[in-house]
């Protein structure tokens, strides 16, 4: 089972998202934009509910710096950046590595996404805009909302494939094989 958490900084922790907020009203010419919220969308597989609710605490968030959220807060227009299959994604392996040193167990499968919660009178123009900086097609792309059942199947895939290699989290080219 996949299990997900919403991370995002409290309120006067957030000078990412109020920078960039400021950076879009003056760069981009997005007048509309009153608020701009950004949560970090940790998806987890590979652990049950007890280690699950133990790790939202230690390993995704500081409690006296964030805010946890089982479901996505409602704003006026929302998007999720997360890194193409393939690339690189240092937080998700670095929460990988941390779940598996403090649960003393196998490392789970976590993937992650940036989310930007939009707030103002915004024009789809306005969201276009904020998407097409937000994210650079070669890393990143805008993703859909769908709930993964498991990541196995992206797994099994690269698995027939000879010039990949599996193991656990890492999935990388084998030029050897190509």
């Amino acid at each position: 089972m996949v299990y997900r958490v919403y991370v995002e900084k409290k309120n006067g922790m957030s000078s990412e998202a109020e920078a960039l907020t400021e950076e879009l009203n003056s760069f981009l010419g997005v007048k509309g934009l009153r608020k701009l919220r950004l949560l970090n969308r940790y998806d987890v597989e590979n652990v049950d509910s007890e280690l699950f609710r133990k790790l939202v605490g230690t390993v995704f968030s500081e409690p006296q710096a964030d805010v946890t959220y089982y479901e996505l807060p409602t704003s006026d227009a929302v998007f999720a950046v997360e890194y193409l299959p393939g690339q690189f994604d240092q937080r998700a392996s670095s929460a990988a590595e941390c779940a598996e040193l403090v649960a003393l167990c196998p490392r789970p499968v976590i993937k992650t996404a940036k989310i930007y919660a939009l707030y103002g009178e915004l024009t789809e123009e306005d969201v276009q805009k904020i998407k097409n900086t937000s994210s650079t097609p070669l890393k990143a792309v805008p993703r859909r909302w769908s709930f993964p059942k498991s990541f196995r199947k992206i797994i099994r895939i690269l698995k027939k494939l000879k010039f990949w290699t599996v193991s656990g989290l890492w999935i990388t080219r084998d030029y050897r094989n190509s």
